[in-house]
């Protein structure tokens, strides 16, 4: 009978007494029922049958069973002494009754010691349907768990890039600097070449494209031949590392169609001085006879009007130029539409990452330039499109301008860009690796990279000095202060001034440059010394950072003048700045006009309401000059005869007696009417103008009494607010901060005349030839125009005549500073990354200056971070591209240098973040020790816990916060708010406000918290970890690949793959192994062959665990595995498993266990997916869908939602090299149990497309 349901889920029973020891209750497996681990605390409890729904007795935590452990069976009553678990069966000789384990067939009696055998076959036929036992309950094998997880992750990565040349055409000298392609695009095959170029005798015979490019120029071309569904030409991606020569091959493409009467070419790049490049790309492949046209000096009238005169060639443009537009109204875009026509021009989108943000994440708008390049693909749907970076699809949402690649719309998997985005996010960075090789097996997309061999990649932390740790600290109170000081501040314009958060919105953006600066200058020291180092090892130096500082020190000059005591400080002018422009000051009262009380009154009276109309008639008469037409109304109605009225006589305020009106006085101010024989003292004189009672006189005098004092009150608050910003100021100059790191940096390694400066701005600061003082002087000389500084000073550095050079984005984009053979500076170049740039994108581009085609030796990279832990915020955003990146601009996620370790603004940097500040706020316990506690003085840990939260107030995090309540004087309460929760990036900018100590101690705390996170996801088989390679001893494809769907446009196909697997390591290897590490003295006593202290179906699984390089890790190997990815802890180890000190035991449990997993998974025969199961399987089939992916992703997705093994659910990208012909195969990773659904699928989607 199963249990009645309740309301709530009933605790699971523990087993009944007499109570045993804890380990024997986890051992030991109940009369009825499962055991299963706890969710929660890992303890292991029984759930008794007919249960799915419990809660932990521990940790009480509510959870259900897992689906494959609910029993739709009614649980059997047990009979008193008889284990239903087992089988009973009568001893031969002693007739006793026994419960035999099912699977085992050879025993010893318990009570005669006789020996016994059992053929189960015969008796289960023996016994009547009805006698017969269900089947036990399936138990949690804890081990095979293990191995499924193992399983999961994947094997080890392999060799990341692979020797590339064209695999299917043999035109052309090879390229002059090796190449390399990733080995997961290296495995997939392009189509067939089947274009033919008219210029191939000419580039055959000048060499002046490799083999490579022209392998481009044959692929474009093909793919302009084909059209997409909607009717538009097909586009082509060139997605080839900086430096291979992507501006040749374009030329090399202009020059081809050039000889096809397409004479008409738009090439849009990134800056105006890439059209002197384009000029030498185009001459270098023999098409000198094409004009280049720059658009930025050509007006906005049609470019083949008889006045322009533009009939053919290269129109040069940026992309701001494509979103320019006239004062009249006349655009670029609309321009260059006309000039292209209804013509197939060739449209070549140079350094296209420049339109990413087509589609922006939620709250974001789209950038001009995305949708301009999105508007002119639009209009010219025969236009031959050609996207060109390194960095076009380092995010799949930057993607969403490619519209030509037909990656999604009509006829594809993905209705539109969204459903495409949708799933590329959720298939994360195996999914981006997919794309990539779709592509290039289509036909439509080549992505190849300068071989980093010879390349040096080092991060080098650079500790802060003790002089600028004090600076950074006193920099950080300040801005706590300052901080402190505008909340004041602000409370007296709550109510006048709705903009104060937009103060705050600045404060933070300039708490955020300004210590941005700081770090920049931290390492100025450090990027001297390893400069001069290089200079003495005849090496030459380049230098790469983001910002110049050139609008601070402009305004510096523009304030002090031309010629200045010192260098400027950029982060004290952008102080300056800030507060000069930003202190919330309150309006400065005007001066109040010195009236008299007759001049007030009369103003109060003429506002008074209720004033008489014949006050208000005669008032107007006094004050207005009276036209002629009312003169004359008037004058004719004064002739007319007089009638009596009321207004002749009045009655007195005072005494309330009538008396004539003439004779009364009219106070000017309130309007009684009173005879001036009962004003005290009386009037006997005539009044001549206004009058006013005493009583209105009193209060007109008040009036000014109090408005005296409020004018003096508003201008006292005003001058005590000016009072305290002048004092701020006054602190910001006396605040030692260091110069702007630029300026610095050239001063100290000798001046403009040693350092080649390739920057945006227009001037610099130098140091007077006596040696004091500075003067601010154009960059450029009477030779040298501004728009030619950049292209002189890279040939004085080419030249050998600076040897040292740096760079800023603005300046540099496609420059080429590496050690050219043409150039008379070869000498080997140290890249420095003083400032790291916002985006990978620019990183990779940066990189890319020094490491190009024709060097004579490879750069060596150094990426400078400093010790502070809010600092590597820059690093985390780069770090986040960089491993995506590889997926479209190196083909894989482990191509170039590994940054991995700071990437903190990820799913897990979130979650981390969320456990922090929980922890903090003690609303949960920290899940790990703070660094600088110790868990065995609690003390320790409240002390810290207190300076975090105070951190946090003084940089906004923590808001409403109160010091100390009734109950507990010294702590501080507060709240976070929840948009804060999961913002890492607005927490390490943050950090950056915070002194050193705090920063780095929290800085830690909120990194270990992530390790833990990441380690328990790797264990969990949820870590996204790209694509991974399958390992074992022999890998062999089991008969002819099958192909399941082909591609109509490309012909591309999809392939399955049968591949059979040996993965098992045989007694002899492991204790070869084993002894190896027993003859190292250093060996740890640990290390030996186990068992598990639990058995399952009468078995035991064993393991050989060695001490890995991290101590207190072991490596760990079986007899079903071989080595495992994962290493274990070695309290785990105990308490999973123990050693084994007779080596024979050893031996016969790993051969059986070896011989046992050629045939059968880890779960036994009542496995729920029976023979599709490979967990823990020695010998296994592994079926891979390779080749074209993209079109049949639907297909996919919906086979996998179906399988029962969650793991079993998600896209798993892996790569199988054969063992006989070394043959690489990547694709997708299909479960034995949905190769079925799948190939069922892909036949519906094969019929669909022959009708």
């Amino acid at each position: 009978m199963g249990q009645p349901s309740l309301p709530t889920p009933p605790i699971a029973p523990s087993p009944t007494p007499p109570p045993l020891p804890q380990s024997a209750q986890l051992g030991a497996f109940p009369a009825a029922g499962c055991q299963v681990r706890c969710a929660g605390c890992k303890v292991v409890l029984t759930v008794l049958p007919g249960l799915t729904e419990f809660v932990c007795p521990t940790c009480r935590l509510p959870q259900m069973l897992p689906p494959e452990l609910m029993r739709s069976t009614q649980a059997q009553v047990p009979a008193q002494g008889v284990d239903p678990t087992k089988i009973q069966l009568p001893c031969a000789n002693c007739k006793a009754i026994l419960n035999v384990p099912h699977g085992l067939t050879r025993f010893n009696c318990p009570q005669c010691y006789i020996s016994l055998a059992v053929d189960l076959s015969k008796f289960g036929q023996l016994l009547p349907p009805s006698a017969r036992l269900p089947p036990p309950p399936e138990e949690v094998n804890e081990v095979a768990i293990d191995v499924e997880r193992e399983e999961d992750e994947g094997g080890l990565a392999g060799e990341t890039f692979m020797d590339y040349r064209p695999s299917k055409l043999s035109i052309g000298p090879p390229h002059p600097d090796p190449v390399v392609e990733t080995s997961s695009l290296s495995a997939v095959q392009p189509p067939e070449p089947t274009y033919d170029l008219q210029i191939k005798d000419d580039l055959e015979s000048s060499k002046a494209l490799s083999c490579l490019q022209i392998e481009t120029l044959v692929y474009a071309c093909q793919r302009h031949l084909q059209h997409l569904p909607d009717g538009a030409r097909a586009g082509f991606f060139l997605g080839d590392g900086a430096g291979v020569g992507k501006g040749r091959t374009i030329a090399g493409l202009i020059w081809e169609n050039w000889h096809h009467g397409r004479r008409k070419a738009l090439w849009i790049s990134v800056g105006s001085d890439l059209k002197f490049d384009a000029r030498r790309d185009l001459d270098d492949v023999g098409a000198t006879c094409i004009e280049v046209h720059a658009l930025n000096k050509l007006p906005y009238s049609k470019l083949d009007s008889k006045s322009v005169g533009i009939m053919e060639g290269v129109v040069f443009l940026t992309y701001s130029s494509l979103i320019a537009s006239s004062e009249k109204g006349r655009s670029r875009l609309q321009q260059l539409v006309q000039w292209c026509g209804q013509s197939d021009a060739l449209i070549v989108f140079d350094e296209c990452h420049k339109a990413k943000n087509l589609v922006p994440e939620a709250g974001g708008q789209p950038t001009k330039t995305g949708e301009a390049v999105l508007d002119i693909q639009a209009r010219l749907p025969e236009a031959r499109v050609i996207y060109c970076s390194a960095t076009g699809a380092s995010e799949p949402r930057n993607m969403g301008y490619m519209v030509r690649l037909g990656l999604w719309g009509a006829g594809t998997s993905f209705a539109d860009f969204r459903q495409f985005l949708g799933a590329m996010e959720k298939g994360g960075v195996g999914a981006l690796e997919l794309v990539a090789m779709d592509m290039k097996a289509r036909g439509m997309y080549v992505c190849r990279t300068l071989s980093y061999q010879g390349v040096e990649f080092e991060v080098v932390d650079v500790p802060l000095e003790a002089k600028m740790m004090d600076m950074y600290g006193r920099a950080a109170e300040f801005w706590a202060e300052l901080r402190v000081e505008l909340l004041s501040a602000s409370t007296f314009l709550a109510n006048e001034k709705p903009n104060s958060s937009q103060i705050w919105r600045l404060y933070w953006a300039s708490h955020q440059r300004f210590f941005r600066h700081m770090c920049m200058s931290a390492k100025v020291p450090a990027v001297v010394r390893l400069s001069q180092q290089a200079l003495l090892d005849n090496k030459c130096v380049v230098i790469g950072l983001q910002s110049t500082g050139e609008a601070r020190t402009e305004e510096a000059v523009a304030k002090y003048g031309l010629e200045l005591d010192d260098f400027i400080s950029g982060p004290r002018e952008l102080l300056f700045k800030f507060v000069e422009e930003n202190y919330p000051l309150p309006d400065k009262p005007e001066p109040l006009p010195e009236e008299s009380v007759i001049e007030l009154q009369r103003k109060r009276h003429s506002a008074t309401p209720g004033v008489s109309f014949a006050g208000r008639a005669r008032k107007v008469a006094k004050f207005e000059v009276e036209s002629e037409e009312e003169s004359e109304w008037e004058s004719e109605t004064d002739t007319e005869p007089e009638t009596e009225s009321d207004d002749e006589f009045q009655i007195c305020n005072i005494c309330n007696s009538e008396g004539e009106r003439k004779k009364l006085l009219l106070c000017s101010c309130c309007s009684q009417l009173i005879h001036p024989a009962c004003v005290v003292p009386p009037v006997v004189e005539e009044v001549s103008g206004d009058w006013s009672c005493h009583s209105c006189k009193e209060k007109t005098e008040e009036y000014l009494r109090t408005r005296q004092a409020y004018y003096e009150e508003l201008l006292k608050r005003y001058e005590g607010a000016l009072e305290r910003k002048l004092k701020i100021l006054e602190i910001i100059r006396s605040l030692d901060l260091p110069n702007n790191p630029l300026d610095d940096i050239v001063d100290q390694l000798g001046g403009p005349d040693k350092v080649a400066e390739i920057t945006g701005r227009r001037g610099m600061l130098v140091r007077a030839s006596g040696g004091k003082g500075v003067t601010y002087q154009a960059r450029n000389t009477k030779d040298v125009t501004m728009e030619m500084v950049n292209m002189h000073e890279k040939q004085q550095f080419m030249s050998g005549k600076k040897l040292v050079a740096i760079i800023s984005e603005a300046g540099s984009a496609g420059v080429s500073l590496q050690a050219d053979r043409r150039a008379v500076n070869q000498k080997r170049r140290v890249h420095l990354t003083l400032e790291l740039p916002w985006s990978a994108d620019r990183a990779i581009q940066q990189f890319g200056r020094t490491h190009r085609s024709n060097q004579t030796s490879a750069p060596e990279y150094r990426l400078l971070f400093s010790n502070l832990g809010g600092e590597r915020r820059f690093a985390s955003i780069v770090a986040k591209r960089l491993e995506s990146l590889g997926a479209l601009t190196q083909g894989d996620r482990r191509a170039g240098p590994s940054l991995s370790a700071y990437n903190y603004d990820s799913a897990y940097g979130k979650r981390a973040l969320v456990m922090l500040y929980k922890g903090l706020m003690e609303q949960e316990a920290l899940p790990i020790v703070p660094p600088g506690c110790s868990s065995e003085k609690p003390e320790t840990i409240e002390d810290f816990i207190l300076k975090g939260k105070a951190a946090l107030v003084s940089v906004g995090i923590i808001r409403d916060s109160t010091l100390g309540n009734g109950k507990e004087p010294g702590k501080i309460t507060g709240r976070i708010v929840d948009s804060d929760m999961h913002d890492v990036g607005r927490f390490l900018n943050r950090l950056l406000g915070l002194p050193p100590d705090i920063q780095n101690r929290l800085f830690e705390l909120f990194v270990g918290i992530l390790d833990q996170l990441i380690q328990k996801a790797r264990v969990e088989g949820h870590l996204d970890s790209g694509i991974v390679d399958m390992k074992a001893n022999t890998i062999e494809l089991q008969g002819a690949p099958k192909i399941v769907h082909v591609d109509s446009l490309s012909g591309a196909s999809t392939v399955l793959f049968t591949f059979t697997m040996n993965r098992g390591m045989a007694w002899e290897s492991a204790s070869s192994l084993l002894e190896e590490k027993q003859k190292d003295d250093s060996g740890s006593s640990n290390n030996g062959f186990y068992e598990s202290r639990r058995e399952w179906m009468g078995k035991r699984h064993y393991i050989l665990a060695c001490e890995a390089s991290d101590s207190g890790m072991y490596k760990i190997y079986r007899p079903t595995l071989g080595e495992s990815i994962r290493e274990m802890p070695l309290a785990e180890l105990k308490d999973k498993y123990r050693k084994l000190s007779a080596l024979e035991k050893a031996r016969s449990g790993w051969e059986g266990e070896y011989e046992a997993s050629s045939k059968q998974c880890m779960h036994g025969p009542n496995c729920k997916l029976g023979n599709f199961c490979s967990t823990g399987r020695r010998l296994q089939e592994v079926n891979l869908l390779g080749g074209l992916i993209l079109p049949v992703w639907g297909t996919i997705e919906k086979a996998l939602s179906k399988q029962a093994r969650q793991s079993h659910k998600r896209i798993r990208v892996v790569r199988v090299v054969t063992t006989s012909d070394n043959q690489r195969i990547v694709g997708l990773l299909i479960p034995n149990a949905a190769v079925q659904t799948v190939l069922q699928g892909l036949a519906w989607v094969q019929d669909i497309d022959d009708e």
